[in-house]
């Protein structure tokens, strides 16, 4: 089976077993053994939804620490869109960009040209394709994953387009590899991400080999790092702020900021797991086929959601829109030529070399025949469960149990009714004279005592 990375940690010293991260798993990847939760690796696409409910902050997400700047000659930050709305209306993205060089960054790139120039190439390949549809956005790693592992026959709807960040880091380290003599290797890009699992789309691309990103920093942590390096820099005017910014671009923060700039009319955008399963669904069963494209995010509100951000995911949205609003009312149009957008999409400039792949489960036997045979046994162990779904097996469902059962993760005792009926069992066994229909422990009865008839002392 293959190797999957993933950008979580269990802390089992914090872990008490509580269960809630195996209820919110939407890919039914958590089992909770011996008190403890469990991550399995071919299951889990990294939406952080467990670190989202866990009470006790029990499971970690992994990010670069911003020391590994020091192992490049050259380095590049990348900020996510949605670390604009991580401040006050007053602190413009210029603003932010001239902090993460005064951090120890050589250089930092506004990712929102580059989003404005893929929602043009997305809108030529929308003009141009005539197969199934909808198509799926790939914006969001979580939601390739999610279709890879549980929605294998949309792979194909997948839009073939690669994300800003990847085009944006491929350009930079070809730009400044001849600007400064330097070999790619040694000019660091680093992608500053509102979620963990941007991770995992740099060390496990979904469909190539090789990232063109060195890493990812959270924006968590260089929050408080950057609001000081901010407070030295001098204020440029307000207009010639906002002259930098590419509105279309900027909406990609937030959930429909794609269809919304580009006036997708038969488009549909959703955002936060639930809501994206119900779509998928509807998707599989046939039932989207008159929409385009469908704009999809794990984290509610898009990026601007992510586990990894500080403001409120609301207040960021919010910030987002008015941002919007000022740069069309203001007129201003600091976005891509899309005569120029035209002519390298006809050059294959933006679309993704590789096609991914769906990613195949933890198989029951290695070979066929056994496979079979333990499929059988899992339906009908199944058969004999209750159906309800409690997880106090440590299993997300009855069926998921059958199957823990049958892979030896599990044994049938682990379930409470059957341990139930165990104990019945023994006891009829021992004690053939006791009726069989009685409950085991009778509410408020004490076997050994028997009630006194008449009337209480006082």
């Amino acid at each position: 089976m293959n190797h999957y990375f993933h950008s979580l940690r269990i802390d089992e010293g914090k872990c008490d077993g509580r269960m809630k991260c195996m209820k919110a798993c939407p890919t039914q990847a958590i089992r909770v053994r011996k008190g403890k939760a469990l991550i399995l690796e071919d299951r889990c696409i990294d939406c952080g939804e467990c670190i989202t409910v866990c009470p006790n902050s029990a499971i970690i997400p992994l990010t670069d620490p911003f020391g590994e700047l020091a192992k490049f000659r050259h380095t590049v930050a990348i900020p996510s869109p949605a670390l604009y709305a991580q401040f006050g209306r007053e602190i413009l993205p210029d603003k932010i960009l001239a902090g993460l060089k005064q951090l120890g960054f050589d250089d930092a790139f506004d990712l929102a040209q580059t989003c404005g120039e893929v929602s043009f190439a997305i809108q030529e390949y929308l003009r141009e394709y005539k197969g199934p549809k909808p198509l799926i956005s790939n914006m969001c790693p979580t939601i390739v994953r999610l279709v890879q592992v549980k929605y294998p026959d949309l792979i194909d709807l997948i839009i073939p387009i690669d994300t800003p960040r990847e085009i944006a880091a491929r350009d930079i380290k070809r730009k400044k590899s001849n600007l400064f003599g330097l070999k790619e290797h040694k000019i660091g890009t680093f992608y500053l991400t509102p979620c963990p699992v941007k991770m995992i789309s740099i060390k496990q691309p979904a469909e190539k080999g090789k990232s063109h990103l060195d890493g990812a920093i959270s924006i968590s942590d260089i929050y408080g790092l950057l609001l000081s390096a901010m407070e030295d820099i001098k204020k440029v005017s307000y207009r010639k702020a906002l002259e930098s910014i590419c509105i279309l671009g900027i909406g990609w923060a937030m959930v429909g900021g794609v269809c919304r700039t580009l006036r997708l009319k038969n488009s549909l955008a959703v955002s936060g797991l639930p809501e994206v399963l119900k779509v998928f669904n509807d998707i599989e069963r046939g039932r989207l086929r008159n929409i385009d494209f469908v704009e999809a995010y794990s984290c509610a509100q898009g990026c601007v959601g992510g586990s990894l951000t500080i403001e409120n995911l609301y207040i960021s949205y919010n910030k987002i829109l008015k941002l919007i609003e000022t740069l069309e009312f203001e007129k201003i149009k600091a976005c891509p030529d899309i005569r120029e957008v035209r002519k390298l999409y006809a050059q294959n400039y933006f679309f993704i070399k590789g096609k991914v792949e769906p990613r195949p489960l933890k198989p029951l036997a290695p070979d066929l025949a056994t496979a079979i045979q333990k499929r059988k046994e899992k339906e009908k162990i199944y058969e004999t469960l209750p159906k309800i779904d409690c997880g106090a097996c440590g299993s997300p469902t009855c069926l998921t149990f059958a199957e823990d059962v049958v892979l030896g993760e599990a044994k049938l005792t682990d379930c409470i009714f059957n341990l139930a009926q165990k104990f019945r069992g023994l006891r009829e066994e021992s004690c053939p004279a006791v009726d069989k229909s009685a409950p085991l422990n009778p509410a408020g009865s004490n076997p050994s005592k028997k009630r006194k008839k008449g009337k209480v002392k006082k």
